[in-house]
């Protein structure tokens, strides 16, 4: 008997992670990317040990080792004097603690860790430069229409195609997602051209009114992310999240920051004339999740931004993205049952613990960039809960 086939729009990292884990369940893959290429523009991720174990089950491990960094700590810091608030060791303690370890990670790298793991799976077919136009669920089969060549049968369809999803419109038509008027500027430097009192291998928050900002080795520690969000306008189409942006528009931003981060920002080296080393992003979300519904209907089900974009203040979108494609793949094993069962069963495994994060990552940036008293309460509160507060069991012990 033929394998069943399962469609999947966009080849990001909850796309290659939903190919690579639905196999496992006996299906075949068919993945459709609009891009030419497999790319991820210069921006790092962090996995927390909710991820890191379903990489790991997956024989991925020793994969993710080479590429990643593991941080030894998350430390909170006050923007304005520079004051550390609150430490949470990670490294042997998230191991002792969750049984996998917290690591930091270029988004080229993981996308790449995915695409050659698939690409050593034969039942998984991957055409690229192919955008997907519309798709048809008749209840027997889904048919879908891409941008070349004819249209393609399968069993079920995947939308994974983020944030501006196609799928997700024709499924539920709820219009665009919503601009949040944050605006995220990133910048990747090399530790060893950092003066040394730069070089880190935590992760640190700095936290400031109206802003906040995130630093974290990457690469083994060779290179360090660095991510400032503040509030604002995006200049241009919002649906662009990769924007040339000026160093002097953030240094406006940080205002009155102690001299510690705003050496940091400063030393991002200058932009040249065809080359900004600051990349720009206006962040944009939905509503935290609802209902099943919102997740899958009949043959056609979302993963990952597609489903439940959210905000970075709990640095848990990839990490999302790939427990849906666990639990998708657990779904999709239960062969007593039709197909679109299994996908309710999904979508019912799924959409609390999503819109919990959702939940909690709109009010984590509340927190983050508060001011006023409510801004020296949350410092006086990290002072005197340290770990016990930074730390997040229900969402690193897993789903």
């Amino acid at each position: 008997m033929a394998a069943p086939q399962l469609l999947i729009a966009g080849g990001g990292i909850g796309g290659l992670a939903a190919a690579l884990a639905v196999v496992r369940a006996g299906w075949e893959v068919r993945l459709f990317e609009r891009a030419p290429t497999f790319t991820e523009v210069g921006a790092g991720i962090q996995l927390g040990p909710n991820v890191t174990r379903i990489l790991q089950a997956w024989g991925l491990g020793d994969a993710l080792r080479a590429v990643a960094a593991f941080p030894d700590s998350l430390r909170v810091r006050n923007a304005l004097s520079g004051d550390e608030l609150g430490v949470l060791p990670l490294g042997e303690r998230a191991l002792a603690r969750y049984d996998a370890p917290y690591a930091t990670i270029h988004r080229a790298d993981i996308l790449g860790l995915l695409s050659e793991a698939v690409r050593q799976v034969a039942d998984v077919h991957v055409h690229l430069d192919q955008r997907i136009l519309s798709f048809t669920d008749d209840g027997r089969a889904v048919t879908l229409a891409a941008s070349r060549g004819p249209q393609v049968e399968g069993d079920a369809l995947i939308g994974a195609d983020g944030l501006w999803s196609q799928v997700r419109q024709q499924l539920l038509a709820d219009g665009p997602p919503r601009i949040t008027g944050h605006l995220a500027y990133r910048a990747m430097l090399r530790q060893s051209a950092l003066p040394e009192k730069l070089r880190s291998n935590h992760v640190t928050a700095w936290l400031g009114p109206r802003l906040h900002v995130v630093q974290y080795p990457v690469r083994g520690g060779e290179w360090m992310n660095v991510v400032a969000i503040v509030h604002g306008t995006p200049r241009a189409d919002a649906q662009d999240w990769d924007q040339a942006a000026q160093a002097t528009d953030l240094e406006r931003a940080m205002g009155a920051t102690c001299g510690p981060l705003r050496g940091l920002i400063s030393a991002v080296p200058e932009a040249t004339v065809n080359d900004y080393a600051w990349r720009l992003w206006a962040l944009a979300d939905r509503s935290p999740v609802s209902g099943a519904e919102q997740m899958a209907k009949g043959l056609v089900g979302l993963l990952g931004d597609a489903a439940h974009p959210m905000r970075p203040y709990l640095a848990q979108g990839a990490g999302m993205a790939i427990e849906d494609a666990a639990e998708l793949s657990r779904a999709l094993a239960m062969d007593v049952v039709d197909v679109p069962t299994r996908l309710k069963r999904y979508a019912l495994a799924r959409w609390q613990r999503c819109a919990r994060v959702q939940a909690r990552s709109i009010r984590n940036g509340e927190i983050f960039h508060s001011t006023g008293f409510m801004r020296l309460g949350r410092d006086v509160t990290i002072r005197l809960l340290g770990a016990r507060l930074l730390d997040v069991p229900w969402l690193y012990a897993g789903p």
